[in-house]
């Protein structure tokens, strides 16, 4: 009987402590490298205080690139894979963000009138902070990675100002 009441608590704890967390939604074009890392970096930073997510427009893969200067800085988002926001269409996020122009166009995706039957995910707030898309660089391996590393600094830093308040 003691054994299953600790269980029990541990198992309350965890939801409990999930459910006091902000549902947060990054939305870019493909899924690939911005939303990827802003999904790593929130989660990594701050995933005692929000949920992190990530979908695409279109889904593809997650680019190699930024697995590789995620872990640059001790972050693994090798797990994470491309999604679409229909996955997520039973979730009220309190804030998508879309990372990208073109997602922002194509992205009455996150709908913010909560009653509207929609087979997309919901948001109390959508923002848009757009960057640069390192997938879309050209040059040598290095000066690709150099960009890589420059677009995911950009988004530390925007994610420390937006969400370390």
């Amino acid at each position: 009987m003691l054994i299953y009441f600790i269980l029990n608590s541990r198992n309350m704890g965890t939801s409990m402590e999930s459910q006091g967390k902000k549902k947060i939604l990054f939305l870019c074009l493909h899924n690939s490298s911005r939303s990827q890392m802003a999904e790593g970096l929130l989660r990594a930073i701050y995933g005692d205080r929000y949920e992190a997510y990530s979908a695409g427009v279109e889904t593809t893969t997650v680019n190699p690139n930024a697995i590789v200067v995620m872990k640059e800085i001790g972050i693994d988002i090798l797990s994470q894979h491309s999604k679409t926001p229909q996955e997520f269409q039973d979730i009220l996020f309190d804030m998508a963000v879309t990372v990208c122009d073109r997602a922002k166009v194509a992205c009455p995706i996150c709908s913010t009138n909560l009653e509207l039957p929609t087979q997309f995910p919901k948001a109390r707030e959508v923002i848009h902070e757009s960057f640069e898309d390192p997938a879309a660089a050209v040059g040598s391996e290095e000066e690709i990675l150099k960009i890589f590393r420059r677009v995911r600094d950009e988004i530390k830093d925007w994610i420390s100002q937006t969400f370390g308040k």
